[in-house]
């Protein structure tokens, strides 16, 4: 294959410029343990993680520049890498640890929390590692030859690039963040208000569920979706403003749902097992989608592993790709028999082996689409690996249910942070061949960082858990509570089958429509709470509003930094009460 054409727009290097450094190592794990605590905190009760790269590189850029006194954008970039790297990990873990905590709730058994939590942490690291090494021999393929726009690499980059940009955007992040954290502190502490039903002023039948969920966090993030979050909103709005009205009509709703708990009655009999259907059959639309990409990128490593060009002194070596997947697979059979005595040899080499082949698979799938649309479906890709390894956990095994689902969520959940760390990287090559830096000590860096996230994920699930259980509001951990349902079915008999397959077949329809990842995220809102929809909407509005009459350069210079500033105040506020919740208890 030939080469690329010279690009004007990826800078020359010329000289030694600070690059891998001390001070951006240290500021890297500073701001990825903010960035971490503040993304988990919010997918614990939105269902859908943030990629960290933006906020890294705002956030690093005020440190780096503006109290350190550093002017290497290379360095920043390095920052950047190694901070969302931390958070790649952590928030990915979101998706599955805490469906053990959901699922000893479920079914009143605390023995599916007696798992060692060493062990998960070798794991989730030995899975971020096996997925940076993974995708490192496609970074050519993709952003060298394909020219994969990975828009939020082209963003960070932009940032970067912009001096005088970059400080006013870090500042105007940390205002956001101080407005964020008050109002959460008094609206949700002090006053004690969760939600506001609107519906009920207006006169809205209860089953429309006009409930408001007070959180500027969630209208940051709908900020920050944009236009992607649109498909996210109709799933909730099809549910209670369609299709709610329309059972009422027909008799099927309850006249009294009060008595059956309100409207989440709707939700959690019939809206949440559909949206699960379609958040499995969107992803499995999505790895049909991909198959052409995948034969692609097994002819890309061929070529890297034979042509001497693909190996120069700015790119890992194959083989150390050849290394760390044998590795990676060892681990990972390793755990497996470590989690539970009772496994056999044959089913924790088919646990390893399909967790590596699913973690290689699906990176492929998800940094092509993050490439292409700055969308990636990380949950669904988890849900389906888990509920896999739990079947082959579990079929006439004689493991018990706690062995059964340890094992699998355990596998499970290094195989999502090797997806994560594996699309999170890609992106932030790309940022990092627009700024001219070297790829090498790129995916140093990310190596450098993967380990440290599921550190913060366990004592930050831990943490709020012990506070506010999880799986019910505000941290209903809609992911989380997905998986565990499933599990709750698959080990008590009682699975809503019609509906899962209802959703799954809509699901998969959406999502080979050809717009990316329609069926999961049409799926999410259908299994989310409304009040978080109706809230998440008001920042999908802002975003479409300005940039449609101020322009998309208001947004991302002004909008972006305040709305990310929205999700770091009111977690660390949130985290920080938990933590003071839990000391005052001791």
């Amino acid at each position: 294959m030939a080469g690329p054409s010279p690009d004007s727009s990826r800078p020359i290097r010329r000289g030694k410029i600070p690059e891998l450094t001390a001070p951006g190592l240290i500021v890297g794990y500073f701001v990825g343990l903010i960035i971490a605590i503040a993304v988990s905190y919010a997918s614990l009760i939105l269902g859908f993680s943030i990629e960290g790269s933006e906020l890294a590189a705002i956030l690093g850029f005020g440190i780096l520049r503006g109290a350190l006194g550093r002017r290497s954008i290379i360095e920043n970039n390095i920052n950047q890498s190694i901070a969302s790297a931390v958070n790649a990990s952590a928030t990915a873990m979101m998706f599955s640890v805490p469906a053990l905590f959901i699922l000893a709730r479920m079914r009143n058994d605390p023995s599916f929390l007696e798992f060692s939590i060493p062990l998960i942490i070798l794991g989730c690291i030995t899975g971020g590692v096996l997925g940076i090494a993974f995708i490192i021999p496609l970074r050519k393929q993709m952003i060298d030859f394909e020219r994969l726009a990975y828009p939020g690499g082209i963003a960070v980059a932009t940032i970067l690039k912009s001096p005088g940009a970059g400080m006013q955007k870090a500042m105007l992040l940390i205002l956001g963040a101080l407005i964020s954290g008050a109002v959460h502190l008094v609206v949700y502490h002090i006053l004690g208000y969760h939600d506001l039903n609107i519906g009920s002023w207006l006169g809205l039948p209860e089953f429309m569920n006009g409930i408001w969920y007070v959180s500027l966090m969630t209208i940051g993030v709908g900020f920050l979706s944009g236009k992607g979050g649109v498909y996210f909103v109709v799933g909730g709005y099809v549910c209670y403003w369609f299709l709610a009205p329309v059972l009422s009509a027909w008799g099927k709703i309850p006249a009294d749902l009060s008595a059956l708990g309100g409207p989440d009655h709707l939700r959690i009999t019939l809206f949440r097992p559909v949206g699960i259907g379609m958040l499995v059959g969107g992803a499995l639309a999505g790895v049909a989608l991909a198959l052409p990409l995948i034969t692609s990128a097994v002819r890309s490593m061929q070529d890297a592993a034979k042509t001497k060009s693909a190996v120069s002194r700015d790119e890992m070596p194959i083989k150390f790709l050849y290394a760390a997947v044998l590795g990676g697979f060892v681990l990972l059979f390793v755990i497996a028999q470590l989690a539970v005595p009772e496994m056999t040899v044959l089913r924790g080499t088919l646990m390893a082996l399909l967790g590596t082949l699913w973690i290689w698979i699906a990176g492929v799938i998800l940094s092509e689409c993050i490439g292409r649309t700055n969308w990636s479906p990380l949950s669904g890709m988890t849900l389906i690996a888990v509920t896999i390894l739990i079947l082959i956990a579990s079929v006439n095994s004689g493991m018990g249910d706690r062995a059964t689902i340890v094992a699998a969520v355990m596998v499970g959940s290094a195989v999502c942070v090797a997806m994560s760390q594996a699309t999170d990287l890609m992106l932030d090559l790309k940022t990092g061949y627009l700024v001219g830096a070297i790829p090498r000590k790129q995916q140093i860096a990310q190596f450098a960082g993967t380990w440290l996230g599921p550190f913060v994920a366990i004592a930050l699930v831990f943490i709020l858990n012990k506070n506010s259980p999880l799986g019910e509001p505000p941290f209903t951990a809609p992911q989380a509570s997905a998986l565990a349902s499933i599990m709750d079915g698959i080990l008590g008999g009682d699975i809503p089958y019609w509906k899962y397959i209802a959703g799954a077949g809509l699901g998969g329809v959406l999502s080979l429509s050809g717009i990316g990842g329609l069926g999961i995220l049409v799926g999410l809102g259908f299994y989310l709470p409304f009040n978080i929809v109706l809230t998440y909407t008001i920042g999908t509005i802002l975003r479409l509003s300005l940039d449609r009459f101020k322009g998309k350069s208001f947004s991302e210079d002004v909008g972006i930094p305040i709305a990310a500033g929205f999700i770091v105040g009111e977690a660390l506020v949130g985290v920080g009460n938990a933590l003071f919740q839990v000391f005052k208890a001791l």
